[in-house]
C-alpha cells in the first residue's frame, strides 16, 4: 500500500469523524463587500445578439452534465440552459454536435502582465511582480504595473481563460492588492476590470520572505514572520478603532496607505490569498486569522495541503495547487501528485492555478493530470466533477461565485465551446465567449499584441 493511499485512508476516515466528507455549500459572494474604487473599471461588454450553442457535451461547472444539451446567450447572460432552449428571432444558431461547452475558465493566480512575455529574466529590469522596500507592501496595487499588452492575455483567452486575477509576487510578508481581470484587448489595464469584482490581498509565508530580506536584516526565520504579520494587524486595528473616533495621528502615508488596505481585510472588504507550501505554515496562519477575525480565501500553491485536509475543509478555505511540481525548492518535497484530488474527495474546495504564464494557457490538462493521480487512487472523478476546479471553485475564491464559474440562468455568459471533451490533450477552445459576445474563434485571424507587429527592416542600399 503506497504512503498517498494510507494517506488518504486516514484523512477520509477523520473527515468522516468530523462531519466533512459531503461538499461545503458555496460561499455567498456577497461576504466580501464592495469598497470604493478610485480607480474604476472601464471595461466594456461587447455587442452580444441571441445565441443558441446546440447539440454539446454540456458541463455547468456545478457537477451537472447534459449531453446533446443547448445554451441560450442573450444580452450578456445565460438566458436558458437544458436539452431544448427557447429561440428568439433573430438568433444564431450554432450547431455543436460532438462537441462540449464549459464555463469559461477562472485562473485564480497569474502574474501575466507583470512577468510580460516574452519574458527573459525574472529581475526588476523585465518584472515589476513585487516591490522589495520592505516586507510590508500592503500599500501597493498590481494593477498599477500591469501591461495590458502582453501577449499573454491573448494566449489566456485562446486556451478558454475568462476571468484572471492578477497577483503581487511571493517575497513580501503583505504584497499588495490583487486585481481580477477579462483578457480582452485594451491599451488600458481599466479597460480590463472585472467591474465590481473584489480585491485581493497577496500575502507570503515560508522560505520566500525570509530569503528575501535575510540579507538586509530585515528578517530571517518563520517566528519573526508571524510576529512581523500580528503587529501589522495590531497597527491596522488601532487605525480601524481612530477612523470610527476620527482621530487621526500623524502616521506617513505610507503607513496610512498600509493600514487602509489591512483595516480593509478585516472588514471583509478585501479577500486574503496566501502564498504557503507547508502544513505547519498553513496551521500557523490560520490561527493568525483567528486571533484577528479574518477569513483567508485560499492558499496558494499548497503542496502540504493534503496533511491537513479536515482544518481546511472545516475552515472554508481553498487550496489552488499545481498537479505535479515537486522539489524545485525544499518546501515542495514533500509534495505529492494526489493532493488536488485528496481535498476535492474530502468535500474541500481544489483549484488548479498556474503562476507562471505559460501554464495559464494549459488550464484544463493541468486539471486533467491532477484527476489522473486522483483516479489512480481510486477516486470517481468524471469531467463534470473537475472542471469545477477551473471554474467555479475559483469563482468561489474570488467572491464572483453568484456571477461566473457557473453555466446557469442568470450568470455571466462566459463559456467555451471545445472541439472535443476538454479534458483530452486533442481537443482545443473553438470558441470563448465572455458576457455573450464571441471574443476568440480559432477559425479566425487572430490580431496581434504590441509586441507581435514586428517592424519592416529596409536596406540602406538602392
Amino acid at each position: 500500500m503506497s504512503r498517498a493511499w494510507r494517506l488518504v485512508q486516514s484523512v477520509t476516515a477523520a473527515c468522516a469523524a468530523l462531519g466533512l466528507v459531503a461538499a461545503l455549500p458555496m460561499r455567498a459572494a456577497s461576504e466580501a463587500q464592495p469598497f470604493n474604487d478610485p480607480y474604476p473599471s472601464t471595461y466594456k461588454p461587447l455587442p452580444s445578439p441571441p445565441i443558441v450553442l446546440s447539440g454539446a457535451t454540456i458541463l455547468d461547472g456545478a457537477g451537472g452534465r447534459i449531453n446533446a444539451g443547448e445554451v441560450l446567450l442573450d444580452r450578456g447572460r445565460i438566458a436558458a440552459i437544458g436539452k431544448s432552449v427557447p429561440r428568439p428571432a433573430g438568433a444564431l444558431v450554432i450547431e455543436a454536435k460532438g462537441k462540449w461547452i464549459t464555463p469559461g475558465l477562472i485562473d485564480v493566480h497569474s502574474h501575466v502582465g507583470v512577468y510580460t512575455l516574452p519574458q527573459t529574466s525574472l529581475d526588476a529590469k523585465s518584472s515589476d511582480v513585487v516591490e522589495l522596500r520592505d516586507p510590508d507592501a500592503a500599500d501597493t496595487w498590481i494593477e498599477h504595473a500591469v501591461r495590458s499588452v502582453d501577449p499573454g492575455f491573448s494566449r489566456a483567452l485562446a486556451a478558454g481563460v475568462t476571468t484572471l486575477q492578477i497577483l503581487p509576487g511571493s517575497s513580501d510578508l503583505f504584497g499588495g492588492r490583487s486585481v481580477i481581470v477579462k483578457p480582452v484587448p485594451s491599451p488600458t489595464i481599466g479597460g480590463m476590470k472585472f467591474p465590481g469584482a473584489p480585491q485581493g490581498l497577496k500575502m507570503a509565508c515560508g522560505a520566500n520572505p525570509k530569503e528575501a530580506f535575510a540579507g538586509r536584516n530585515l528578517l530571517n526565520s518563520r517566528q519573526g514572520e508571524i510576529a512581523e504579520m500580528r503587529e501589522a494587524f495590531m497597527e491596522a486595528e488601532k487605525y480601524r478603532q481612530q477612523e470610527r473616533e476620527r482621530d487621526h495621528p500623524g502616521q506617513s502615508a505610507s503607513d496610512e496607505l498600509r493600514n487602509q488596505t489591512l483595516a480593509a481585510v478585516l472588514d471583509g472588504k478585501i479577500l486574503v490569498h496566501i502564498h504557503c507550501y507547508r502544513s505547519d505554515d498553513m496551521a500557523r496562519l490560520i490561527d493568525l486569522s483567528r486571533e484577528f477575525g479574518f477569513h483567508i480565501a485560499a492558499f496558494h500553491h499548497a503542496a502540504e495541503a493534503y496533511k491537513i485536509v479536515p482544518l481546511l475543509v472545516s475552515s472554508g478555505i481553498c487550496i489552488a495547487a499545481w498537479p505535479d511540481w515537486w522539489g524545485f525548492k525544499p518546501e515542495a518535497e514533500d509534495a505529492i501528485r494526489e493532493n488536488i484530488a485528496i481535498i476535492d474527495a474530502a468535500g474541500g474546495c481544489a483549484m488548479v492555478h498556474s503562476d507562471i504564464p505559460v501554464l495559464g494557457e494549459h488550464l484544463n490538462l493541468e486539471a486533467a493530470k491532477a484527476a489522473g493521480a486522483g483516479r489512480r487512487l481510486g477516486f470517481s472523478l468524471p469531467p463534470e466533477r473537475i472542471i469545477r476546479w477551473i471554474t467555479s471553485n475559483p469563482a468561489r475564491a474570488l467572491a464572483l461565485d453568484d456571477r461566473i464559474g457557473r453555466l446557469a440562468t442568470g450568470f455571466n455568459a462566459d463559456l467555451v465551446l471545445w472541439s472535443g471533451d476538454p479534458f483530452s490533450v486533442y481537443s482545443k477552445p473553438e470558441k470563448v465567449f465572455i458576457d455573450g459576445a464571441l471574443v476568440f474563434d480559432s477559425s479566425a485571424p487572430r490580431p496581434p499584441s504590441d509586441f507581435e507587429l514586428g517592424r519592416t527592416i529596409t536596406s540602406a542600399n538602392p
